[in-house]
């Protein structure tokens, strides 16, 4: 195999050399879209422990519980003000059948979950146990629905029995199970992947099928479905050309799933331990999710230019090999400082296309893939607060803030590697483009400025000086997020190797932003 090409030259110098000079410009005064809250989403699959010593333990558990909620768990949560919550799957889903899921826990049957490891599940975590802990989070339940294995007559009942008031056999079945009022129910992804795990289907059959599952799931007593059809895997733009042309407006929206990995079936590399070759190919894998989403926002506006179906990112991240010594089929990865900077650079790509995107969904929550949370349940359970969290909770201000464009002026260098699936030899001559700082702003409801912004490069501070323009600001703080390695993660034994700090390299001077920012870091800043 030839060697990766990596146009890095004066990175390769840059500790011989000063911080680079970055220039920019803040519009507070032309204000953009509100970045919804929902963007900030979150995944949870019945997928290797997730779900069985992630979430749920049980109330019996010796680990410290909720009505079987971790304890350690439920409050980490709390603190990323979580908005949105998908369940059951992923692939998971639509081999799911939720009546095997209510009930006295006891009296469930188990399955065995042939997606993902073969792991004997015994049900005890179903339907009332999700929707009491988005309860417990107050977040809105996302469901994903059966429609793989499944048939229509079932779906439209789980709908009933989680959302009718009275007078129907689920209401009356809810009822007998405990739960005498319905839950809020606001989304409902009708099938997952069904172009692969979920059915194998073409476009054009799948298109038919929403159309008759969407009659069928109703709604009931004030509960308004939000309900969306399973859209494409990153470049399949004629799914969402053919599913734009037979469903339309039938749908409320349209998901897109896009995972930052080399290849699929093969070795994808691990989450802490890379070159810096494979950290810059990474962060443009990364980046070009911004592409894809131009292209299916291309194709939804022509045949829907008002907007009405939004485009949900409602399963994205990194995907590496396992950690050694775990089960191939748990998907149990760790993740390090840059696992974060993918999140940060995705988020930001977000804020700036909330014309479309609706919600986003970050792959997994806990113990999978890009996790929010990793755990274990050895002497009373430990749990480890990752990079990617830590990136969640420093941009909790942009959740419903109004976006403001920031220009920045960076370097960029361009980025190949050879085990690249996925490059496109026509564009771009077979690079991606990766600017050295990235940035975005919102103004919060509260009517301060958010900034968050993002230095890639592994060992060159920038220098950024970003005019004002609308606002006149008297003070700014921060925190920082960094590491003195970008292969740095935090595990049982070290906690708080990745964790933000206060951040004071930042000032304003004449209505000017004037911030040194470190190499490989990421900085949220709050101006009042």
């Amino acid at each position: 195999m030839k060697k990766p090409l990596i146009m890095l030259l004066l990175l390769a110098l840059a500790s011989a050399l000063p911080a680079q000079n970055v220039s920019g410009t803040l519009h507070a005064d032309k204000e953009g879209n509100t970045i919804y809250k929902e963007i900030y989403g979150q995944f949870a699959e019945h997928l290797g422990s997730c779900i069985y010593g992630g979430l749920w333990v049980g109330p019996e558990s010796t680990i410290p519980n909720t009505d079987g909620y971790r304890k350690d768990v439920l409050e980490a949560l709390k603190a990323l003000h979580v908005p949105v919550l998908r369940w059951p799957g992923g692939c998971f889903a639509d081999e799911y059948h939720w009546r095997d899921g209510i009930g006295p826990r006891d009296q469930r049957p188990s399955m065995k979950n042939n997606n993902w490891g073969g792991t004997i599940e015994d049900n005890s975590f179903g339907t009332h146990e999700f929707l009491n802990l988005c309860e417990l989070l107050g977040c809105e339940p996302y469901i994903s629905g059966n429609v793989g294995s499944g048939t229509v007559e079932e779906l439209a009942k789980w709908v009933e029995y989680m959302t009718s008031e009275e007078g129907t056999p689920m209401a009356k079945l809810r009822k007998e199970n405990g739960r005498e009022k319905p839950w809020h129910v606001k989304y409902l992804g009708v099938g997952n992947e069904s172009w692969g795990c979920g059915g194998n289907m073409r476009p054009e059959f799948y298109s038919d099928l929403y159309r008759r599952y969407a009659v069928y799931c109703r709604n009931y007593d004030g509960n308004r479905l939000y309900k969306v059809a399973s859209g494409a895997s990153d470049y399949d733009y004629n799914w969402t050309r053919v599913l734009m042309d037979r469903v339309g407006d039938g749908m409320d929206g349209l998901s897109l799933h896009y995972y930052t990995t080399p290849f699929w079936g093969r070795s994808r590399g691990t989450a802490a331990r890379f070159s810096d070759a494979e950290y810059y190919w990474t962060l443009g894998k990364c980046l070009e999710i911004e592409d894809v989403i131009k292209r299916h926002k291309a194709i939804m506006d022509e045949r829907d230019p008002k907007h009405h179906v939004g485009l949900l990112v409602d399963e994205w991240g990194t995907w590496w090999d396992v950690e050694p010594g775990t089960n191939p089929g748990h998907l149990y990865q760790q993740n390090a400082l840059r696992d974060a900077m993918v999140a940060a650079l995705s988020l930001n790509v977000f804020h700036r296309h909330t014309d479309r995107i609706r919600m986003a969904n970050i792959a997994q929550i806990v113990n999978v893939l890009q996790s929010m949370i990793l755990t274990d349940q050895k002497d009373g359970g430990h749990m480890v607060l990752t990079p990617t969290y830590h990136v969640f909770q420093m941009y909790v201000p942009f959740q419903d803030a109004t976006y403001l464009p920031l220009d920045i002026e960076s370097e960029v260098i361009k980025v190949r590697h050879d085990y690249d699936r996925d490059i496109d030899e026509s564009r771009d001559n077979g690079y991606r483009s990766v600017p050295l700082v990235a940035a975005s702003a919102a103004r919060t409801k509260s009517g301060s400025i958010v900034v968050a912004l993002t230095n890639v490069s592994l060992d060159k501070a920038q220098d950024l000086d970003i005019a004002l323009e609308g606002c006149t600001p008297k003070t700014v703080s921060g925190r920082i997020l960094t590491a003195e390695k970008a292969t740095d993660c935090n595990d049982f034994e070290h906690p708080d190797r990745v964790s933000p700090a206060d951040f004071r390299n930042a000032k304003l001077k004449k209505n000017i932003l004037k911030v040194n920012l470190p190499a490989k870091s990421i900085v949220v800043l709050t101006l009042e």
